[in-house]
């Protein structure tokens, strides 16, 4: 697949969230299964792989898609409103494709030659790499490897070590899934299909050429694959709990006309309460929505001036809490406009819930990018960590 980024995505991105929406019938009717096994069926992950939803951010000349940050966001929305644990998978799988525009071009071919590519990643630990000829002896446990049961790679990062002495550097390592030991340890109440459990490296020897530093070089052009790595991390799955928050209003939507509480003659959908609340709802979601996008979008402006980036990435995390957050109001709006019905196991906005406010606990949403933000405001010294 061949083509530039801009002739190839204006049709691309329209038809992969075509295409996400036509497996509703089949979401609905396997849902169930999701959490009682803790991982989405293997036939539904190959369907998605299918689709391209795991290398979203894969180069176009490596046969990638070719899309924008913010096409990349409209997907993985679309995905988290059919489904919070889709949406989450193809967060984090389509968002690691971004590795064929770091490795070396062999190296990210031998990942992706494979049509059931997903690279599974954690930073919630550092591991081990020991420097050897030709490559890195690595060992370490990573948590929250979502997708591990489908994973075909994992990309876990390491400090270095040089004769026992650490280095200084970071690094990404690149290990197929036959070096890898999983735990079994994914037992949670929001996305329980993610199988985001941890993973484990023991003395893995890892070949240079599947390696790169945290803040690498591109080997690909584009603007994409010179965002700070902190940032894109956050903004891989930060629009799903506003995808969550848009499927939950579509499922009350669907039964207002007709539904009512118990009791109640009125439906739903002419109480004037419930229109006012589904439309402060609307314009507060949206305001999440396009300061995310306004954000990212700055912050690229930035990285492609080579100007300062502090501003504009602290900006973009607290646009990541702020949109998280307005999801998780629109959700307890709708859950209350629902009522009672809202807990039972069989209405799915008792699973949008729980989804979303596991989605929101991600650090890459966490409240106190509030405070990072007030601190940059004041003019305090930041963490380069923290932001």
């Amino acid at each position: 697949m061949h083509g530039s980024a801009e002739t190839r995505s204006a049709d691309v991105a329209p038809a992969l969230i075509a295409a996400i929406d036509e497996l509703a019938p089949i979401v609905a009717e396997r849902r169930r299964e999701f959490d009682a096994s803790g991982r989405l069926p293997d036939d539904l992950v190959e369907r998605l792989a299918s689709l391209g939803l795991f290398r979203l951010l894969l180069p176009a000349t490596l046969g990638g898609p070719g899309l924008t940050a913010l096409e990349f966001m409209d997907v993985v929305e679309a995905a988290a409103a059919l489904d919070g644990t889709i949406g989450w998978l193809v967060g984090n799988g389509g968002g690691m494709a971004r590795a064929g525009g770091f490795l070396p071009p062999s190296s990210a071919m031998a990942i992706y030659d494979d049509p059931t590519a997903f690279v599974v990643s954690s930073t919630g630990a550092m591991g081990r790499a020991v420097r050897v000829s030709g490559g890195y002896r690595v060992t370490g446990r990573w948590p929250f490897g979502s997708g591990s049961p489908h994973g075909t790679w994992f990309a876990p990062v390491c400090a270095v070590e040089d004769d026992g002495t650490p280095t200084g550097d970071v690094i990404f390592v690149y290990a197929p899934r036959h070096e890898v030991v999983l735990h079994d340890n994914w037992q949670v109440s929001g996305l329980c299909a993610t199988g985001s459990a941890d993973f484990e490296f023991v003395d893995v020897f890892v070949p240079a050429g599947f390696t790169h530093a945290f803040q690498p070089e591109p080997t690909q052009p584009g603007t994409l694959y010179r965002l700070p790595t902190r940032s894109i991390f956050p903004w891989s799955v930060a629009t799903v709990p506003l995808g969550i928050a848009a499927g939950a209003v579509d499922d009350f939507v669907a039964t207002a006309r007709s539904a009512k509480r118990h009791s109640d003659s009125v439906p739903f959908a002419e109480r004037e309460l419930v229109q006012s609340q589904l439309g402060q709802i609307q314009a507060r979601t949206a305001a999440g929505r396009a300061y995310l996008r306004n954000a990212m979008s700055t912050l690229l402006e930035r990285v492609e001036s080579g100007g300062d980036l502090d501003a504009s990435r602290v900006d973009f995390r607290l646009a990541c809490t702020f949109a998280s957050q307005s999801a998780l109001w629109a959700i307890d709006l709708v859950t209350e406009m629902a009522g009672a019905v809202a807990i039972m196991r069989s209405s799915p906005l008792e699973r949008r819930e729980r989804d979303a406010r596991a989605a929101a606990k991600h650090v890459a949403m966490s409240p106190a990018a509030y405070i990072t933000g007030g601190k940059h405001r004041l003019g305090c010294d930041l963490s380069p960590t923290s932001f």
